[in-house]
């Protein structure tokens, strides 16, 4: 397929959530200690919020190589490197925010 193409199928089908990532609990040597986001997901548009949460949480999540290398992913963290995905970070799907709990996603 040409490049026109593809970005005309990919404003039509993908969206792109945010993944936000939550402190654990104050670090003195870390310049974030505020929620900071640090990845973007592509996700299919016809999903959905919690299924598109569901997407971002696998895709942020390292199993079998670090997760910020799969595809659909642009990382925006502030380090190099970055924790997985965790209980108590957020996921933006438009302009709705959905939190990770312990079983599911809460609307924020």
């Amino acid at each position: 397929m040409n490049d026109a193409l593809m970005k005309n199928y990919e404003a039509i089908f993908k969206e792109t959530v945010a993944v936000i990532h939550a402190p654990f609990e104050e670090t003195p040597d870390l310049d974030y200690n505020s929620p900071h986001t640090v990845a973007f997901v592509e996700v299919p548009k016809h999903l959905s919020d919690e299924e598109k949460c569901e997407i971002a949480f696998k895709k942020t999540n390292t199993i079998e190589e670090v997760w910020w290398k799969n595809e659909g992913i642009t990382y925006v963290g502030p380090e190099k490197t970055c924790r997985s995905t965790s209980t108590g970070d957020f996921v933006l799907v438009g302009n709705r925010k959905y939190k990770c709990a312990f079983v599911g996603w809460e609307l924020v």
